[in-house]
């Protein structure tokens, strides 16, 4: 293993110029390199890419790359080209020519690194050429995409593993920059990871500053957050301020704009040329301030971030945590502060996935059955309603019978309820990471420590910098070897169910139960009532 972590470094440094290895990176390889698969948690700017391009290059071979956004599979294109590898891109922008002259290109061994987004393995004739070439590595990115119990979960991933599967045996590693502990697990069984090693890693961002400002009033909020950008902005470097609506963007782009700051808007609902205008203004510091919606994210890898202020609450810790992350990547001292107030909540709850209709599922598994498939356009050919509706609830028709919810054979009644108890569950799922969010907006506890504790990351010490351990509010982070339970142990709960823990306090326990979503609950009543039972391995 030491000769395999000196070829490692002499690979990073003679290909890529880096001289050391972030935390993580060399570990990541080593299990690579050792005939494992990986699961990589790490921040965006900590160097996951680097390792697939140093892991592809010491297996040899063609390193398979799924990345959903066309974009960034560019960049790492760009990226690798100017290391002086062969990299292409195999996608619905190049003409039909160009994508066969790629897919011979990499079955000669003139390309080294293949990127392509997951619809394109999806693609029978595609996925049947690319298992031809036999690839020694496949790295999926924005892994995930991948979970039913990610925050950011997308159809395109969920077949990810049986496809894989059909590629031979490469080895994998699967890459998000934020995934809680029962997200990853979901990842390892979707992606069908082989003896995972799972390497987490940078989830400290000691350099930026956390902070919540709490408010009564939507005015004061509002005018407050726009004195906020004034206060930060004085600084070089560039800030983002996110919105959860389109509405909330535009308006306070238009707002810092009349204060006389160089600023943009950026949503979904912009066309896609005005959306790239603003990503690569931004990016070259032309346009130092954005006003976004969430959309604003993958891509977005700029070091001198100094600010990111949240106009309304987020739906989630996953999202805030990705989003604060952007900032500081320089690891010069930033700031993130959330604008909260409690009303804010109620758009969580708006915006919580609806759950389908018991009529509108049976109506899509007829359909599914007439059409003897699950495409929605083929699906929706069939029915009333469009095919991204369609597309919905054929993802959680799919969800249920990769969860064993229902078998292959049930009867329309049985699917059309299993549908729908696994709508409902993600329902309350998501509506419980809103609760979540006011957690943490409302707790005296040190910033990152909570959000650590979120994600079953180790949380060692206050981080000193957050305003709870500024202001003298925030306890120890006292941990006791003794305590009854531990993060990622499985309990079961007479009422909400299984569970995972995903952060143990002092004096209360935070678990992720499969049907009810996160609950915070008292250890003094937990330990008096004996409601919960840690359920043992095997």
């Amino acid at each position: 293993m030491a000769i395999a972590a000196e070829q490692v470094r002499e690979t990073a440094a003679r290909h890529f110029g880096h001289r050391e290895l972030l935390p993580g990176q060399e570990d990541a390889v080593l299990a690579l390199l050792d005939e494992r698969d990986v699961l990589l948690v790490a921040p965006t700017g900590s160097g996951k890419s680097l390792v697939y391009q140093v892991a592809g290059l010491l297996l040899g071979g063609c390193t398979v790359v799924v990345s959903p956004l066309l974009a960034l599979q560019q960049d790492q294109v760009d990226s690798l080209e100017e290391a002086g590898l062969t990299a292409a891109r195999l996608s619905s922008a190049e003409s039909d020519s160009a994508r066969a002259a790629v897919l011979e290109a990499a079955r000669s061994g003139e390309v080294r690194f293949l990127l392509l987004a997951p619809e394109q393995l999806a693609n029978p004739e595609v996925l049947a050429e690319i298992a031809s070439i036999e690839p020694r590595l496949v790295a999926v990115d924005e892994a995930h995409c991948v979970s039913s119990w990610g925050h950011d979960f997308r159809p395109d991933y969920l077949r990810l593993g049986d496809l894989v599967a059909q590629l031979g045996k490469p080895r994998v590693v699967a890459m998000t920059a934020t995934a809680a502990l029962p997200t990853q697990q979901d990842i390892v069984e979707r992606l069908e990871l082989r003896d995972p090693r799972i390497v987490l890693t940078g989830f400290e961002r000691d350099n930026i500053a956390l902070a919540v400002e709490r408010f009564a009033d939507a005015d004061e909020q509002r005018d407050r957050v726009l004195d906020l950008v004034g206060e930060l902005a004085g600084d070089p470097g560039s800030g983002v301020v996110y919105c959860r609506t389109r509405a909330g963007a535009e308006s306070f782009a238009e707002a810092l704009v009349e204060r006389g700051y160089r600023a943009a808007a950026y949503h979904a609902g912009l066309p896609q040329r005005r959306r790239n205008q603003v990503h690569e203004e931004f990016m070259t510091g032309e346009v130092p301030l954005v006003a976004a919606t969430s959309a604003f994210g993958m891509g977005i890898d700029k070091p001198d971030i100094r600010f990111v202020v949240h106009a309304d609450v987020p739906e989630s810790p996953d999202t805030y945590w990705q989003e604060v992350g952007r900032a500081g990547r320089d690891r010069a001292t930033a700031k993130a502060v959330l604008a909260y107030r409690a009303e804010d909540l109620s758009l969580g709850h708006f915006f919580a996935t609806p759950v389908p209709k018991p009529r509108d599922v049976r109506a899509v598994v007829e359909a599914m059955r007439a059409a003897d498939s699950d495409d929605p356009r083929e699906v929706s050919e069939h029915l009333d309603f469009g095919f991204r509706k369609a597309g919905r609830i054929i993802n959680l028709v799919n969800l249920a019978r990769a969860a064993g919810d229902v078998r292959d054979d049930a009867d329309l009644d049985a699917v059309v309820d299993a549908v729908v108890e696994r709508a409902k569950a993600h329902r309350r799922l998501e509506e419980s990471r809103v609760e979540m969010m006011r957690a943490y907006a409302e707790t005296d506890r040190c910033r990152s420590a909570f959000m650590l504790g979120y994600f079953g990351a180790e949380v060692r010490d206050r981080c000193g910098v957050c305003d709870n351990c500024l202001s003298g509010d925030a306890p120890d982070e006292s941990q006791d070897a003794d305590a009854p339970y531990a993060v990622q142990n499985t309990v079961e709960h007479p009422e909400f169910g299984t569970g995972t823990v995903t952060d143990v306090e002092d004096d209360r326990i935070t678990v992720l139960f499969e049907d009810v979503g996160y609950r915070t609950l008292s250890l003094d009543l937990v330990e008096d009532r004996g409601l919960l039972e840690v359920r043992r391995p095997g």
